[in-house]
């Protein structure tokens, strides 16, 4: 009997040490936040010191595989979605500048940040931090950056532009 008691005692000494090395990785995993090489260090720190006499169940090890492959594809799925955003911001960005640049020389009212409307024409093109924005010259020879969400109109300006009315005809007619 004295032998099954230091057995015993040597068995649940142990698995206290296991549970303390398993609890150690997952507290070093938890602070560089869970990825993939933190969960399969998990995984293999979980099997090397299981308890020979009570291991864990097969389908334990079939989840938590099932949930690795799964974060993994996450990952993988979240990088190319990141990946494509930024090729269509480029795109986006890409257009812009081209339909702007041809807008080089063409007469632009804006509104500045202080509310005040302004006029002049375009100079030129700017991209500051992926934000395209215009040079405009004021009547006055200034120039200043006119951010795409500042401009009114582009076109010919001034007042002598106004859209004409249509004509009205009255409408004749004789009763026969």
């Amino acid at each position: 009997m004295a032998v099954s008691g230091v057995g015993t005692t040597t068995t649940q000494e142990t698995t206290k040490t296991n549970q303390q090395d398993t609890t150690q990785a997952v507290t070093n995993a938890a602070k560089d936040t869970l990825g993939k090489d933190a969960f399969l260090q998990l995984l293999v720190t979980q099997m090397r010191y299981q308890d020979p006499l009570d291991p864990m169940d097969n389908g334990e090890y079939l989840s938590q595989l099932a949930q690795f492959s799964a974060l993994e594809q996450m990952t993988n799925v979240a990088e190319g979605l990141s990946n494509i955003m930024d090729v269509v911001n480029n795109i986006d960005t890409s257009l812009l500048v081209g339909q702007l640049t041809s807008m080089i020389g063409q007469g632009v009212q804006w509104e500045t940040e202080e509310g005040v409307a302004m006029e002049g024409s375009i100079k030129a093109v700017s991209i500051a931090d992926g934000v395209p924005s215009i040079v405009a010259e004021a009547a006055d020879g200034k120039q200043y950056k006119v951010l795409i969400g500042q401009i009114n109109r582009i076109g010919t300006l001034g007042a002598s532009e106004k859209p004409s009315e249509p004509e009205v005809t009255p409408h004749t007619g004789t009763s026969s």
